[in-house]
């Protein structure tokens, strides 16, 4: 926590780490010649598919209490767009739910994502870096949401997987997987 006159303001943890040294250990490392050509973390998105809400529309209740209680935020409900007969799906059912975390929210989340929930995946040996766009995202997805220390596992019905992109503003993919690094994302060490 920063003192800012006479109001206190809450400044995450890896926020001022980015500020005091990720920003100078990049600069060295690509040679930048400003410190506002340095990349930083934009956003991360978070989507979960519910194909069984077609069906059971409580799922999304369920859903819904575990994404917010994982990210602190409300999730928006994403509706199909057009009618599939062959998935027997009609235009405007929800299928899904997607939050968009930014600035404070999103450096809570990511560092309780690496330092939390990271470390209680099975046979964990690092985060696959074919994971890259080539534009600087990283995107992976999970098979469970029981890997997070909110999930009460007494209300939760079923695992459920989802997809989290963290979006960058990196020119490449080394930049990218450089800053995670330095955030503390675990990749698998190349041979």
């Amino acid at each position: 926590m920063r003192r800012n006159d006479s109001i206190m303001e809450y400044i995450p943890r890896l926020k001022e780490l980015y500020k005091k040294k990720i920003i100078n250990e990049m600069t060295n490392r690509f040679n930048y010649k400003n410190h506002l050509q340095v990349p930083k973390l934009e956003k991360i998105v978070v989507n979960i598919g519910l194909k069984e809400a077609k069906d059971d529309i409580k799922v999304i209740d369920v859903a819904t209490a575990e994404l917010a209680s994982m990210t602190g935020q409300k999730p928006q409900i994403r509706r199909a767009k057009k009618s599939i007969s062959n998935f027997k799906l009609r235009q405007g059912v929800p299928i899904g739910l997607k939050v968009t975390l930014r600035d404070s929210r999103m450096y809570e989340f990511f560092d309780r994502f690496v330092s939390c929930a990271i470390p209680r995946i099975r046979d964990f040996r690092g985060l696959n870096t074919k994971g890259f766009d080539g534009n600087g995202n990283y995107n992976l997805g999970l098979q469970e949401q029981y890997i997070f220390p909110e999930i009460d596992l007494d209300k939760s019905d079923r695992p459920r997987g989802m997809n989290i992109s963290f979006v960058t503003s990196a020119k490449t993919d080394e930049e990218a997987k450089g800053l995670l690094t330095l955030l503390g994302m675990p990749f698998k060490k190349e041979k």
